[in-house]
């Protein structure tokens, strides 16, 4: 028996989920609310100890970390396929990983958060805000909300997260174009899953042509992925109304900061 214990519209959770659905497993999710703080709960943090989604329990052993999740699912059920068996693809495969866990995964958590998720903590009563900053636990993480909720998409982190999609847009551009139709060739693997949901949350924000423009090879690649039965069972599906409703509402009122950060980076680089 496989547990998905998620957040419905979690970037990570719906990287683990075009996973579970590609491999056509059979699953429960239990929901956890991260703005009730659910994952803070002790029952919950026995499973998971960063107090964070996703975790899955498989066979009663709880796994958490959603790259690493979605290799062991890959490992445990090896059909069809989601990775490589050569070396060197493999290495480059694990780079999108990285990339996503080094730097996407915060910036989209930034720039979501200075978008939309601000303005629901604007609207809680102080002490469950305040709890909410408490519960965090990681100071670092802390320091980010903190400065995201004060300042919005003005914060230092969000240009950082601007800095972070231009890095990862700028080198798909070249993969694609060297090769294609998907980051390691001729079928998706789990390198184009990794990216998927970070992609996919630009677009609900209506931010993703920030990034996009002038890069066809991206836009064929996105045009494939929303194409793709795996991210539609996995990700745009489940999406509910009321979430795009919200995402779009609030994605486009920050467009023209990102874009001010945006500038200033390719500026930076053509004047060194």
């Amino acid at each position: 028996m496989i547990t998905l214990y998620q957040l419905s519209n979690s970037v990570c959770c719906q990287k683990v989920r075009i996973v579970l659905c590609k491999k056509g497993l059979d699953w429960q999710s239990v929901e956890v609310n991260l703005f009730r703080a659910e994952q803070y709960h002790p029952d919950y943090l026995k499973l998971n100890p960063k107090g964070v989604v996703p975790t899955v329990v498989h066979d009663g052993q709880p796994i958490i970390e959603s790259t690493l999740i979605c290799e062991y699912l890959d490992d445990t059920f090896p059909e069809p396929p989601l990775s490589t068996t050569d070396p060197l693809l493999r290495s480059r495969m694990r780079l999108w990983g990285k990339a996503v866990d080094e730097g996407l995964h915060d910036g989209t958590t930034d720039i979501s958060f200075s978008a939309m998720f601000r303005e629901r903590m604007k609207k809680m009563p102080e002490d469950l805000r305040e709890a909410r900053f408490r519960n965090v636990g990681d100071p670092r993480r802390r320091d980010r909300f903190l400065s995201t909720y004060e300042l919005g998409a003005r914060s230092p982190f969000v240009l950082h997260a601007v800095a972070a999609y231009e890095k990862a847009f700028k080198l798909l551009e070249v993969t694609l174009e060297a090769g294609g139709p998907w980051i390691l060739g001729a079928r998706p693997t789990l390198a184009d899953i990794n990216l998927m949901p970070y992609a996919a949350r630009m677009d609900y924000l209506g931010l993703l042509g920030v990034w996009t423009d002038k890069r066809p090879h991206v836009l064929d690649w996105w045009t494939r992925v929303q194409e793709w039965p795996s991210f539609i069972a996995g990700l745009s599906a489940p999406v509910t109304a009321a979430e795009i409703e919200e995402m779009g509402t609030y994605g486009p009122k920050i467009r023209g900061n990102l874009e001010e950060h945006l500038a200033a980076l390719r500026h930076g680089e053509s004047g060194s």
